[in-house]
């Protein structure tokens, strides 16, 4: 079984379209690097976050020295990014980005990278979550200054969505 590695923007996302409960529930695991953890959700909804099932990682001395060179040679990410890409390079691990720039590195490294909309379509085709939550949820997220999923993708989903939870 796949275990996800999560950065901090699909853990957002997944809040902001109130998924959190189901996406913990649909029956993959979550994880987080520590450095990532307390960095930045241990005082942004930390303790809830474990609580619905999320489990934070360290990074072994080769992991963390791998880390910091790759951030090293791509400032642009950031070592809590770089912590999450190397951590999800581990066997059977997949990185969950809304990062382009991780992406593009996890992609460079060979390291199978998803994103929010893969996740919801995931959680739909598991049942955890209906149709309707999916598109309210989503349109919660478009409507959300700080929306960075691309814009196709989310708008054929918000369709395919809304129309199929429409009572016939």
């Amino acid at each position: 079984m796949a275990i996800l590695v999560s950065d901090s923007s699909v853990l957002f996302d997944l809040e902001r379209g109130g998924f959190l409960e189901s996406a913990f529930a649909c029956g993959l695991p979550m994880v987080v690097p520590d450095l990532l953890f307390e960095n930045e959700l241990r005082d942004y909804n930390g303790t809830y976050f474990q609580k619905l099932g999320l489990s934070v990682t360290s990074l072994n001395s080769d992991e963390v020295e791998l880390a910091q060179d790759i951030q090293a040679h791509r400032p642009t990410l950031s070592l809590e990014d770089c912590f999450a890409l190397v951590c999800a390079g581990r066997k059977e691990h997949i990185l969950l980005a809304g990062d382009a720039t991780l992406r593009k590195e996890a992609s460079a490294r060979k390291i199978v990278c998803r994103g929010v909309l893969w996740l919801l379509d995931e959680m739909f085709a598991t049942g955890t979550v209906s149709a309707h939550h999916l598109c309210e949820g989503l349109t919660r997220i478009k409507q959300d200054k700080r929306c960075r999923l691309p814009k196709t993708d989310l708008e054929s989903r918000i369709k395919k969505w809304c129309n199929s939870s429409i009572p016939k």
